[in-house]
């Protein structure tokens, strides 16, 4: 109840708002131009009609009918298509496509002017999860040879020695 309380006590408080400052206007002079020293000038009326577009002339339907098909067993690549229409404008197709997962999507289709389009989608197959052959990169070894230590031409390094004592780490914690 304190809590609801302090709750409209905040709200009505917050409500009042600050108060706008009012500042004096500020008086600066009006500006003041000369009027121009030539008449403006004066454009005669477009000289060409507006256009008008010959209405596009609707044509009936035409009847069609086609498919095609890819298999492509390397690059895994199964997909086919297929769709006939009428003279009415009712078309009816089918089409399916090889999924990621290993599953064959087939959807048969029918669209017209009054119902739209409605598909009907089907899963063939079980999905498994992908997982891409292994293929080590193909690059060659390098060409110039791996410098051996020490020899002749190139010593191996020699540093000297920390000027502080080594640590001394405890054996139990």
């Amino acid at each position: 109840m304190k809590i609801f309380i302090l709750a409209a006590l905040v709200t009505v408080v917050a409500s009042q708002g600050y108060p706008k400052p009012q500042y004096p206007k500020p008086q600066y002079p009006a500006p003041s131009y000369p009027a121009p020293a030539y008449n403006a000038p004066a454009y005669p009326a477009p000289a060409y009609p507006s256009p008008a577009y010959a209405k596009t002339p609707e044509y009936a339907p035409m009847p069609y009918s086609f498919n095609w098909a890819v298999k492509d067993d390397p690059s895994y690549n199964d997909y086919a298509h297929q769709e006939t229409a009428d003279d009415k404008g009712y078309v009816t197709g089918s089409y399916r496509t090889l999924l990621p997962d290993g599953r064959t999507q087939i959807v048969d289709y029918k669209a017209d002017d009054y119902t739209g389009y409605v598909a009907d989608v089907k899963y063939e197959g079980e999905a498994k999860e992908y997982k891409p052959a292994y293929k080590p990169a193909g690059y060659p070894s390098p060409a110039y040879p791996s410098p051996s230590y020490p020899s002749s031409s190139y010593p191996a390094p020699k540093y000297p020695s920390p000027a502080y004592p080594a640590p001394k780490y405890p054996t139990k914690y």
